[in-house]
């Protein structure tokens, strides 16, 4: 093997890497938005969590990047760690597929249809339909299945260079004896953990494996402690990816590494000694490239039955590695943690960005509601929860604002890029709303400091209007957390109510005003709070709407409010209803 094998080794083993990059980029945002419905509908099943991680995995064609998905998602607190560890098991099983496929390589047969299943027939009809899918086509959805399909050419291209640059190998007696070094498992385990960490990928190591096992000189006591090693290098992306997270991301890396190290000594403590004992002829004889998708395979299967039952007792090792101190107080309504690493991946970098907004809501929607109690009884220690949680929700829209605006300097598709927008959007009228709360609470303080009461009929007319303004809140808080569009829809003929119910609290305090009953300076601030409630409910009109034109790609607001309270009866019947339900106490 000469200076030019091993050029085009090198060659082989890039143009490998770029295809499993471009083919992973192009899986996960063909896949982006369906991942996101799978990890919303994630429960603490540890069986579901199993299977997703292995769909996931089989999908993206990348444990490394599943798991680098799960420190992100466990950091951002969309999911709990307990939740990750099934979905990780899933994954190490899911990694296999790819193995499987490049075994395909080593298909030698002279039928039509085992030529057919080689590569080097079918991919080139792969990277036509690719080539026209990407350059020719407009959707993006579409584009995303060429630069798969192209990824997976320049893949399946770069390991076909490999096995023919390690090709000459095989009549050379000095690469046997080099092998046979590795029939150790300690330099085998350490040889293929070092050469996955390197290359930070467990498909490109497999795939060096698999080209050397053409040469016929691979025998399965060299196969077997490389592939183990390969299991534990494959950590190293996940590690990196948890510098600078929370504790519980970390433990994701930690139980992602335990697993494979686990799985790795098992498998040692257990096969060697068998192995001495009673000398298994296949440990001797050569393997070919389905035979290490097969060793590959059984090895995470193994290890997945072996500790599946023991998820809990790898939770709590997590724990006594990564350990907690009595001052570290993971508080994510007080500090947003967004994700970098979903950059390359808009509809994953949206889910959390959602996920966040929810969180934002219902801090702002809670702040309303306690600034409202404060109105008939205030509380200190309340109000300057008010103001802390003012300021947490501001630093809410600071962090997912500018995470969006970074965001949008990336490839995006027409959905994701409206979805963007509408969040960008809704955080702005959701900040606006937890101001709100701050001047209702600085209306009640100003009552307190001057020890002045509204009348009972003054307060019992503005208990039906926070009556009113708790539903509007929780019709918006569900209408953005769940996407729902009836709920959205309800906003708009409840803030018509507000309205309503605001211009007739008014007038009902200028005849208090008139008749004496309510001092002046009371008036001024019962004014005020009503013109706080009547614009938080406008906020809430602002996000409903948003909602819907998105839904119905439209974008006109000013129009679609003028067509739905001009000719919708159905609005008119909402209206009707809300007026009933949120009916003023009889005047005296």
């Amino acid at each position: 093997m000469d200076i030019f094998s091993v050029l085009t080794l090198i060659g082989g083993l890039v143009l490998f890497l770029y295809g499993m990059n471009v083919m992973s980029q192009g899986l996960e945002r063909l896949a982006g938005g369906k991942l996101e419905k799978l990890f919303d509908k994630l429960t603490s099943n540890p069986f579901k969590g199993f299977l997703l991680g292995f769909v996931v995995t089989a999908i993206i064609q990348s444990s490394s990047a599943t798991t680098v998905m799960l420190v992100g998602f466990v950091n951002s607190g969309i999911l709990k760690l307990r939740q990750s560890i099934s979905i990780i098991m899933g994954a190490n099983i899911g990694t296999a597929v790819t193995a499987w496929i490049l075994s395909l390589t080593g298909i030698e047969g002279g039928s039509f249809w085992l030529e057919m299943l080689k590569p080097s027939s079918f991919t080139p009809i792969l990277a036509l339909i690719g080539i026209i899918c990407y350059m020719f086509l407009k959707d993006d959805k579409y584009k995303y299945i060429g630069s798969i399909l192209l990824g997976f050419t320049v893949l399946m291209f770069g390991m076909d260079t490999m096995s023919g640059a390690v090709e000459p190998l095989k009549d050379m007696p000095e690469f046997s004896n080099m092998l046979l070094m590795f029939d150790n498992p300690a330099i085998g385990i350490l040889v293929g953990a070092v050469l996955t960490a390197v290359i930070q990928s467990s498909s490109a190591s497999v795939g060096i494996l698999l080209a050397l096992s053409s040469t016929g000189a691979v025998r399965f006591s060299t196969a077997l402690p490389i592939i183990l090693g390969q299991n534990i290098g494959t950590c190293i992306t996940a590690v990196i990816s948890a510098i600078g997270t929370n504790k519980n991301a970390k433990r994701v890396a930690v139980i992602h590494l335990l697993f494979n190290i686990i799985g790795t000594v098992l498998c040692v403590v257990v096969y060697y000694p068998l192995n001495a004992i009673f000398e298994f002829a296949f440990t001797s004889m050569t393997v070919d490239a389905l035979d290490i998708a097969i060793i590959h395979t059984l090895f995470k299967v193994a290890t997945t039955v072996i500790l599946f039952p023991f998820i809990g007792a790898l939770e709590k090792l997590s724990y006594l590695i990564i350990r907690d101190k009595k001052t570290d107080e993971d508080d994510l309504e007080q500090a947003p943690v967004i994700d970098e690493r979903f950059m390359s991946t808009p509809s994953l970098a949206l889910a959390q960005c959602k996920t966040h907004m929810v969180k934002m809501a219902k801090l702002a929607k809670k702040n309303i509601m306690d600034a409202t109690s404060l109105v008939k009884n205030w509380d200190k220690a309340t109000a300057q929860k008010i103001s802390e949680t003012e300021k947490a929700v501001d630093k809410y829209e600071d962090v997912l604002g500018t995470y969006l605006i970074k965001l949008s300097g990336q490839e995006m598709s027409q959905q994701d890029s409206r979805t963007a927008s509408t969040i960008l959007h809704t955080i702005s009228d959701i900040e606006r709303i937890s101001d709100h709360a701050k001047n209702i609470c600085a209306s009640a303080k100003e009552l307190h400091d001057k020890k002045l009461t509204l009348s009972k009929k003054a307060q019992s007319e503005l208990d039906v209007l926070f009556n009113a303004i708790e539903e509007i809140l929780e019709l918006t808080v569900t209408s953005v957390r769940d996407n729902d569009l009836y709920s959205a829809y309800l906003v708009e003929p409840l803030e018509e109510v507000v309205d309503q119910l605001r211009t007739k609290l008014k007038s009902r305090h200028i005849k208090r005003l008139q008749k004496g009953t309510c001092s002046m300076e009371t008036g001024f601030i019962y004014i005020d709070l009503l013109t706080s409630l009547e614009r938080v409910s406008d906020h809430c009109s602002n996000i409903a709407v948003c909602l819907i034109q998105v839904s119905d790609d439209n974008f006109e607001t000013h129009e679609y409010l003028r067509t739905v309270k001009t000719s919708g009866e159905e609005f008119d019947m909402y209206v009707a209803k809300y007026l009933d339900k949120y009916t003023l106490p009889k005047k005296a």
